[in-house]
């Protein structure tokens, strides 16, 4: 039933993904790296830090802890990740529904069509400069960096929409030191799928003109396995882990989309459901508990802020907040 659907749908999806993994703030102060002793930040305020890493600078939105407490929400972006700022800031209402939480919310700003991955090498199509080394940045990096303002390097979280949900998965799989909850938001979990790589290399080249042979090689490569959460799910074993998808059912949340839009977001959430249901059946059947959801609706980020409102008790509670 799940790979009948999968082969109906493949054709229209592959168009509609070069439309992409969607994803197009708030102003606050500027901070750079914290020297010696701790800094510490106001509780419950807005800021924007540059944090040093091995592909230059990175800006990190945040928004601090509403009463100085140590643990930490990482929101990633989608495929269309823009440079200046996290869409969770400008695309949803993440910050007031935390408002009150004595959680640190912390946006990675950038990396379009980076999968949050380590790269092989910088893309050979579009002359990247430098190699995304995402994983690298948000497993140690970063958490450095934020262990200077108080903020624990082992009781975050972790969320993503689109491009970001599958990799938030695969973070906390390979890093469970780190994470105590991940959430995948229309995420495609499972990039071994046939000819998902096709998708994923439309979508790519159309955000960027980024090669994905220079991410994870060819599909026999096995970083392609490794950044598979449906692969990886006894690594998910013990994790408080959330799935949410629409069914590619348009509704309210869509009327300002634009016809053309809906479309692809209709195509790009009948793909993101098959993962969902593969990702299911897989942890089922290996006796993994995580939560799936499947609601009426589009991969946009009306559809996102809605899940994140659903997860947000699991992810206090898996803090202990």
């Amino acid at each position: 039933m799940l790979f009948g659907r999968g082969n109906l749908l493949m054709r229209a999806v592959i168009a509609a993904t070069a439309a992409v993994f969607v994803t197009t703030a708030t102003a606050g102060s500027t901070s750079a790296a914290p020297i010696g002793i701790e800094k510490h930040a106001r509780a419950g305020s807005f800021e924007e830090l540059w944090v040093p890493s091995s592909m230059g600078p990175i800006k990190v939105q945040v928004r601090w802890a509403a009463r100085g407490g140590s643990s930490a929400l990482y929101l990633l972006d989608g495929l269309r990740a823009p440079a200046d700022h996290s869409q969770w800031t400008s695309d949803t209402d993440a910050v007031r529904q935390f408002a009150s939480d004595d959680v640190t919310l912390v946006f990675p700003v950038g990396g379009h069509s980076s999968f949050y991955t380590d790269w092989y090498r910088p893309s050979s199509t579009n002359n990247q400069p430098i190699t995304y080394r995402w994983e690298t940045f948000l497993t140690q990096e970063l958490p450095d960096f934020l262990a200077g303002y108080g903020v624990s390097r082992t009781n975050n979280a972790i969320v993503g929409a689109s491009m970001g949900g599958g990799s938030a998965l695969v973070l906390a799989a390979h890093h469970r030191d780190q994470f105590r909850f991940a959430g995948s938001f229309s995420g495609f979990v499972n990039p071994t799928y046939p000819n998902w790589n096709l998708a994923m290399r439309a979508a790519m080249t159309d955000e960027g003109n980024f090669n994905v042979d220079d991410m994870w090689g060819p599909t026999s490569d096995p970083a392609w396995a490794r950044n598979d959460a449906t692969v990886q799910i006894d690594r998910l074993r013990g994790l408080p882990v959330y799935v949410m998808t629409g069914n590619g059912v348009p509704g309210v949340a869509d009327l300002s989309n634009g016809f053309g839009n809906t479309v692809n977001a209709m195509g790009l959430e009948s793909m993101s459901v098959i993962a969902a249901d593969i990702f299911r059946d897989r942890a089922a059947a290996a006796g993994v508990p995580a939560r799936v959801d499947v609601i009426n609706g589009t991969h946009t980020w009306p559809y996102w802020q809605q899940a994140l409102a659903t997860a947000r008790p699991m992810i206090l509670a898996a803090l202990g907040v």
